[in-house]
């Protein structure tokens, strides 16, 4: 960027020269310059050089004009191009394909798709055909909006024009069926590409990859690793580190590691996501130690470290009960400059909690806020159920009731934690009412709530009303 910025500048000041010994730069150099501002979002002098085309007498191109679309359409100006577009169409300008390619693309990302809709249909109203690029960005953009029948519509739409899918065609719609869940179709797409010779890349194997390791599908996703390296694909770190969390997703432990001990042979440099995959799966599965090894060769490799790698180590050591070692790892992300994310914090103050240093979790979670970092429903529901725990149930009944009057928007956890702490200091009835407020909130009670209550019920004799909650959970189908 800085050597661009440099031959712009370069450029621009020899244009200055040449006005200074009376030579007119010609038609095809403003050009150049319009087009260098334009990508360096200059669209100020983009547009003071157009004024200089016009002072001369030339008369700007469709390229011209294109060139300054898509400047305001790179610079996040889409409204502006919109409306130079009208302008430019009001003047008797003519436009092309590659001008509403151009606006399509550009209300797209903002996520305007329905303008971008609008548009083309506009456009074959004026004689314009419009073309595969159209098509594909606005079927990826109803794709990613979960809109995947309307993006198959405009699919068959094009293809009945003559106008055949290509590669990026086909992976929109696979990554739209596989946001709605619909594995099966987006299966039979990759088939469909493979039959017509249409040869999947990179990105489309890792999206259907993803998508199945996600669902827990990962001996169907491995086949699809298979035949992309059958087709001479060569297995980027993303596609491999997305089959290692599969793995871990379905507890395979060994697979991931086989996975990640492999990279090397298939030409692959394990990267600092690769290692944080690796890491948080271990710590998960409380392989605690070869986590800290991996972490110990990271160090070696001089990787710069990540707040996630940071964070999934440091919540493996608190779950093993291994506080002592965090104090380190947090100094360590002080001094490298990692900043702690509220993630970081819950794993903290829920250690701190069941460790019973109730007190320094408590400072801990001031210290967040003071940072700025918003605490989550995870940060307070730990935060409620240590307090419980550690005696101090009335100013758990305090911070619970600031976070109604506030409005937080709590989950059935957080209610099922008060209950449970009332229930333990003996207000069955209070707990009851908390359940009320809970179901008048919208906040449906789970099992373990129901089993909290129901023992509470048994254990103060009360077994009526702990035999009528059995029969509701059971109604419910929660036993």
């Amino acid at each position: 960027m800085l050597v661009s910025t440099n031959k712009t500048m370069f450029l621009a000041r020899r244009l200055r020269q040449m006005e200074f010994t009376g030579i007119d730069p010609d038609f095809f150099t403003l050009n150049i310059l319009v087009n260098c501002f334009c990508h360096l979002g200059q669209m100020a002098f983009a547009f003071s050089v157009v004024g200089k085309i016009l002072k001369l007498g030339h008369h700007p191109t469709t390229i011209t004009l294109n060139t300054l679309m898509k400047g305001l359409c790179l610079k996040g100006e889409v409204k502006k191009a919109l409306n130079f577009h009208d302008e430019v169409l009001a003047q008797g300008f003519r436009l092309d394909e590659i001008s509403y390619g151009t606006l399509i693309n550009g209300v797209c990302k903002i996520g305007e798709t329905r303008a971008a809709i609008r548009l083309l249909r506009m456009i074959e109203r004026r004689a314009i055909k419009p073309n595969l690029i159209m098509y594909s960005t606005i079927i990826d953009s109803l794709s990613k909006d979960n809109l995947v029948t309307e993006a198959c519509d405009l699919y068959s739409e094009m293809v009945v024009k003559g106008i055949s899918p290509d590669v990026v065609t086909y992976t929109s719609l696979i990554c739209g069926f596989c946001i709605v869940g619909q594995l099966n179709k987006a299966i039979g797409l990759l088939n469909e590409m493979v039959s017509k010779s249409i040869d999947p890349d990179i990105y489309t194997y890792s999206i259907l990859i993803d998508a199945l390791c996600k669902e827990g599908k990962v001996k169907e996703a491995r086949n699809v690793f298979a035949v992309m390296v059958k087709a001479c694909l060569k297995p980027d770190v993303i596609v491999c580190s997305t089959l290692m969390d599969g793995y871990f997703i379905v507890n395979e432990v060994n697979s991931a590691k086989h996975v990640f001990y492999t990279l090397t042979q298939m030409g692959v440099t394990p990267d600092v996501h690769c290692y944080s995959i690796m890491i948080h799966g271990l710590c998960k599965i409380k392989m605690v130690d070869d986590a800290m090894n991996l972490f110990k060769e990271m160090h070696q490799k001089s990787m710069v470290l990540d707040t996630v790698t940071y964070t999934s180590l440091i919540a493996g050591l608190c779950k093993s009960g291994r506080i002592s070692y965090v104090w380190d790892l947090i100094d360590q992300m002080h001094d490298t400059g990692q900043p702690l994310d509220v993630i970081t914090y819950n794993n903290l103050i829920d250690a701190l909690c069941k460790n019973g240093h109730l007190d320094k979790a408590i400072e801990f979670f001031n210290k967040m806020k003071n940072q700025g970092i918003q605490p989550n429903v995870y940060t307070f529901t730990i935060l409620l159920d240590g307090l419980c725990k550690g005696g101090k149930l009335k100013n758990a009944q305090e911070v619970f009731l600031d976070l109604l009057t506030k409005g937080y928007c709590l989950n059935a956890k957080t209610y099922t934690v008060m209950i449970n702490g009332l229930c333990k200091e003996g207000l069955l009835d209070e707990a009851l009412a908390l359940w009320s407020k809970m179901e008048d909130n919208g906040c449906i009670p789970d099992a373990v709530t129901f089993e909290i209550m129901i023992r509470a019920f048994f254990e103060e004799d009360e077994n009526d009303k702990a035999e009528k909650l059995l029969y509701e959970m059971i109604a419910r189908g929660l036993l």
